[in-house]
């Protein structure tokens, strides 16, 4: 096989990845905590505030020369709101004003504006005024000065493309009355004029965020001695149930004692304030608005995805531990049968010099004496079909034919073997002894088609070689019992597997349709009505993979055959029987926990990490954590249920962290290989065909 793995698949990956934690940050850091109003600056101002400023209106105009106030005209009030707009209380805010006739200025926040254009554009249409409150409800007495020039800038962008208008009214958060104006509120106010904004204050604070009672709020809001003011209140920012409450009854007492309502910049004789915005400014706002929103939505969607992948996580975990504990109580240990039965086995074998005299002679002791070994050697360029030879017995045959694929090879040697039961193992395999037996003795019953033997690790040196023995202790063999106790297992490992001569006839022999010739086989077999199961005693040990390299070719083949074969057989979801157990029992467990959960698994560990970093998002860590802890306990148990050792045990949280993301990113690779166009190179059944028509197996 050669795999064409086009390299954008991984920059795909990293992008995808990057967007992903680029938007938790945003969502997260940048925009977190906005809307919550902080504590006023009390106390006598400053020894750099002019008194003009201190004592002065609540409009301070720095913009250019020397420092303007402007007050508010006597009997004159402007009703302001911070902290919105809010989808809850900005409209009830927006209708009362509507019915009793009185314009407003809403200073607002630029990430609720983002959120929410729709509402801003409603302030817009009915005439109320507008003005910035910057990006994230910053402190502008403490921001630096990058800071600052990022929150108005922002803000005004947003503002621009939700309304396609721009202003210069701008109430700094945290801002009182000025008199409580202190240094560092001056030099703010000083640089926000450089940059061309009015800064706006209040003489009323009707303290709606943390009064008691609607009496509180129209106190604190009313002017004394018809003198103009500006009332600050809040339409968003937390709970403003009180402040809608009030403001009707505050209206309604303002009209009774002679007051008029105007716009800020009406209240205090300022021309309009606002102008219509550039095309650019429009365009980048939307973007800006669009980016946001969609950064927004990230955390939301990372915790629903999180849930999905818990739960999925934990069915997969709960349906592998009933299941083991279930098969061993249904199955048990059956004896041998006696007498042994006649088995044919066969070994595909492709430059396989090391291991193929070793694996025939645990085929001659398997259990069965009256044993036909038929060793395929399929166009090996080494001495394969020599060291088979070694071993000198009358039941060893070896067939030589052209490289044609394994399943070409599997096919040759069920036409030249003997018997009706026929083994198929891997030339790097040893069986233990009695394994052929134990599969042999489960074709006793007529229905069973093919049986899967329970597959080991034989070379467990070295790091990598033990995560695959753990996962084939506790990811396959456990799913094979699951998926025996479901009545359609979906592979029989090429490693050791038995099958039915007229099974394999009654579904045309093994196929070269897919990558994964033991997984479609299986999958058609069950289809056909035949039955395949699973004998956990039959053991065999198989060469595993040593490199990194190696094991991601072999399971890309997987992942990507994995795939054809669902897609090939997908027609089972709507037949009956056995196929109707392989359609709707087995193929949703493979699309959900072997195709699906995979995908998920790098934003979820992505989203944990990121979490466990910057302390903002804790629950993925918490969750992935206590998973962790959940497949510990399986390992243990799935040792435990075969027969293993557990002081491998220690190596299964490395395991959770390194091989499970790798294998997620072959899974991902495949995926993308699919959906590309892009799949590994396997000879054609066609091209299969004509070259054994050219070139005939020879004994």
């Amino acid at each position: 096989m050669r795999a064409t793995a086009p390299r954008g698949h991984w920059w795909v990956l990293a992008g995808v990845l990057t967007v992903f934690l680029a938007a938790l940050f945003l969502a997260t850091s940048i925009l977190r905590g906005v809307g919550v109003p902080g504590t006023t600056q009390e106390g006598q101002p400053d020894g750099l505030v002019p008194h003009s400023v201190s004592g002065g209106g609540p409009v301070i105009d720095t913009r250019g020369g020397p420092p303007v106030s402007l007050d508010v005209r006597p009997g004159t009030v402007a009703l302001t709101f911070d902290d919105g707009p809010d989808p809850t209380w900005t409209p009830q805010i927006l209708q009362l004003l509507a019915t009793k006739h009185v314009p407003a200025t809403f200073f607002v926040v630029g990430r609720h504006v983002a959120e929410h254009p729709e509402l801003v554009r409603a302030q817009v249409a009915a005439g109320h005024e507008v003005g910035l409150h910057t990006f994230t409800h910053a402190d502008l007495a403490t921001a630096p000065i990058w800071q600052l020039r990022l929150e108005l800038a922002a803000s005004r962008a947003v503002l621009a493309g939700a309304t396609r208008t721009s202003t210069t009214l701008l109430r700094p958060p945290y801002s009182s009355v000025p008199d409580a104006v202190n240094n560092r509120d001056w030099h703010a106010a000083l640089r926000m004029g450089a940059l061309g904004y009015l800064t706006v204050l209040s003489t009323q604070d009707g303290l709606d965020w943390e009064a008691r009672d609607t009496g509180d709020i129209v106190h604190g809001s009313t002017p004394q001695d018809g003198r103009g003011a500006v009332v600050l209140l809040h339409d968003g920012g937390g709970d403003r149930s009180r402040t809608v409450a009030a403001l009707g009854q505050l209206i309604d007492t303002l009209k009774a004692r002679g007051y008029r309502f105007a716009t800020l910049t009406e209240a205090v004789g300022l021309p309009l304030q606002s102008a219509p915005a550039t095309r650019l400014d429009h365009w980048y706002g939307s973007a800006l608005i669009g980016l946001i929103q969609a950064a927004a939505a990230v955390p939301p969607a990372a915790a629903w995805a999180l849930g999905v992948v818990a739960l999925l996580t934990a069915v997969r975990l709960l349906l592998l531990a009933v299941a083991a504990a279930a098969h061993r109580r249904r199955t048990g240990t059956p004896a041998l049968p006696q007498p042994p039965p006649r088995v044919s086995a066969v070994v595909p074998a492709h430059n396989e010099q090391a291991t193929i005299a070793s694996c025939v002679r645990a085929l001659l002791d398997g259990g069965c004496p009256d044993i036909d070994v038929v060793v395929v050697n399929d166009g090996s360029t080494d001495d394969t079909a020599a060291a088979a030879r070694t071993v000198t017995d009358r039941r060893v045959r070896v067939v030589t034919q052209p490289n044609q694929g394994k399943p070409a090879a599997l096919n040759a040697g069920v036409a030249h073997a003997m018997h009706d039961v026929i083994v198929m193992v891997d030339a790097d395999t040893v069986v233990a002894p009695g394994t052929v037996a134990r599969l042999a003795a489960a074709m006793a019953d007529p229905s069973v088609g093919a049986v899967a033997g329970n597959t080991k690790v034989a070379n467990r040196k070295g790091l990598l070689p033990l995560w695959q023995h753990l996962e084939y202790v506790m990811s396959f063999g456990l799913e094979r019992r699951l998926f025996d106790l479901a009545g359609a297992s979906p592979t029989v490992p090429g490693a050791i597997g038995a099958f039915r001569r007229s099974a394999l006839a009654s579904c045309g022999g093994i196929s070269a349709d897919t990558l994964a010739e033991d997984t479609d086989i299986a999958m058609a077999l069950s289809r056909g009505g035949w039955r395949v199961v699973y004998r956990s005693e039959a053991h065999a040990r198989t060469h595993v993979p040593t490199t990194i390299r190696d094991l991601w070719h072999q399971r890309y083949r997987w992942a990507y055959g994995t795939l054809q074969s669902i897609w090939k057989h997908r027609h089972a979801v709507k037949e009956t029987g056995i196929a109707g157990h392989l359609g709707r029992r087995t193929l949703p467990y493979l699309l959900l926990f072997q195709l699906a959960l995979p995908l998920a698994a790098p934003l979820v560990d992505a989203a944990a990490l990121y979490g466990l970093v910057s302390k903002t998002t804790p629950a993925p860590a918490y969750t992935w954590a206590l998973f962790s802890l959940a497949q510990l306990a399986l390992a243990a148990y799935a040792l435990r249920k075969d027969d293993e050792s557990l002081r491998h045990l220690w190596l299964v949280p490395l395991q959770q962290v390194f091989y499970r993301m790798a294998l997620c990113l072959v899974t991902i690779h495949a995926l993308a290989a699919a959906a590309l166009g892009a799949s590994p190179q396997w000879r054609t059944p066609s091209t299969a065909r004509a070259e054994t028509k050219v070139q005939p197996a020879t004994v």
